[in-house]
């Protein structure tokens, strides 16, 4: 890894190779086209800066990403670098216009079919390795299963581990925004790894509550996405968002107090953001989208933020103290909850041991946290070892 990427207190192996895994929606045109240029602009910033993992799917502008990262990584030395795809959309030619379908401008015509079918599934991971240029990928995720969890974990889940036992796919997991579903399916598959999306941050810690500490106990790594909430937690601007639509006035209040709380120090609110949600032992690495070289240098720069131990001790008087944030107790946003998956209920106040997860503890044993803590990435070995 370049020492671009600061010394963050993490051990990686060959899969998690750093803290950062580049996201590849916002070069698939996610709200607003790129060019092809920009985006080679922006992968070669990743290089330079150490980024060597990159995230993408069929549905990240209907193939665009998945194409422009094969092409910046060609000719690259294979064992360099891990990329990630997903499965569970495939694209056909589309019928009609589509600028701005599903939020992706200047994408080829092609529309998304939903399809978590075993054919499905191979059909998918074979156009995707068209477009990546590649043979194999070293993650495959089934991406978004929400409508489908028993077809997810009785037909594509399997389909996926005779391609992991194969030697096509390295590892293999589910993404979703759902920390419920995802839980659900950790229960039931064995599942390399999990990318959760917006579900452990500054303003939501559901994921702490149920999932991470499953995958602690079986060995699943997690890839933590949406660590700014889809953009309110980079800095609470006017007019920001909340998991891709208008926050609402009374989060952004929050998020607002949390941003002020951070100035006092001179830290970046989204420095914070990002710190907070690596520093979960259960979390092996962010998944961190970009469009341009100067969002890549930003991202790199929070990493290296130093953050003094009363900012975080402030964050967490504010995440405990009924009222310290807004109107809801002091709470976090619990946005997950699907009511058929039995999933646990929340009265607006987080938990002792998620909240001691979400601050660095929380542990039942004290071994536990040793463990965890420990030099080979706090226990993903099943990943590591399925790709060295």
């Amino acid at each position: 890894m370049s020492a671009d990427l600061g010394s963050f207190p993490h051990a990686f192996g060959p899969l998690i190779c750093g803290p950062i895994i580049f996201g590849g929606a916002p070069i698939g045109g996610l709200y607003a086209p790129v060019s092809d240029e920009a985006a080679a602009r922006t992968l070669a910033a990743a290089w330079a800066a150490g980024i060597r993992a990159f995230d993408t799917a069929p549905h990240y502008g209907a193939g665009l990403s998945e194409r422009r990262i094969g092409e910046f990584l060609a000719g690259r030395p294979r064992g360099e670098f891990a990329v990630c795809t997903k499965v569970g959309r495939r694209l056909v030619p589309a019928g009609g216009d589509v600028p701005g379908a599903e939020a992706f401008y200047g994408t080829p015509p092609l529309t998304r079919v939903r399809d978590y079918s075993r054919d499905g599934v191979l059909r998918s991971l074979e156009e995707s390795l068209t477009r990546l240029g590649l043979d194999r990928v070293d993650i495959a995720l089934i991406h978004d299963p929400d409508e489908v969890l028993s077809q997810a974990a009785d037909e594509t889940y399997p389909a996926l581990a005779e391609l992991r036992s194969q030697g096509t796919v390295a590892a293999i997991g589910a993404g979703m925004n759902s920390a419920a579903a995802l839980t659900w399916l950790a229960e039931r598959c064995d599942l390399d790894c999990v990318l959760e999306a917006g579900r452990y941050t500054l303003l939501d810690g559901s994921a702490a509550d149920r999932l991470f500490p499953l995958c602690l106990r079986r060995g699943v790594a997690v890839l933590a996405g949406g660590v700014f909430n889809s953009g309110i937690l980079a800095g609470a601007a006017d007019g920001a968002t909340y998991d891709y639509a208008p926050a609402p006035p009374a989060l952004l209040a929050r998020a607002r107090r949390m941003r002020d709380a951070c100035a006092a120090y001179g830290v970046p609110l989204a420095a914070a953001a990002l710190q907070f949600t690596l520093r979960h032992p259960a979390v092996a690495t962010a998944v961190v989208g970009a469009r341009s070289p100067e969002e890549i240098t930003a991202d790199v720069s929070y990493l290296k933020t130093p953050i003094p131990d009363a900012l975080w001790a402030e964050l967490e008087t504010r995440l405990r103290r009924p009222g310290a944030l807004d109107g809801d107790r002091g709470g976090v946003a619990v946005t997950d909850g699907l009511a058929h998956l039995e999933a646990e209920r929340s009265d607006g106040k987080i938990g002792e041991q998620a909240l001691g997860y979400m601050l660095g503890g929380g542990f039942d044993k004290p071994e536990s946290a040793l463990a965890h803590h420990g030099g080979d990435r706090r226990g993903h070995g099943r990943v590591v070892e399925r790709i060295g």
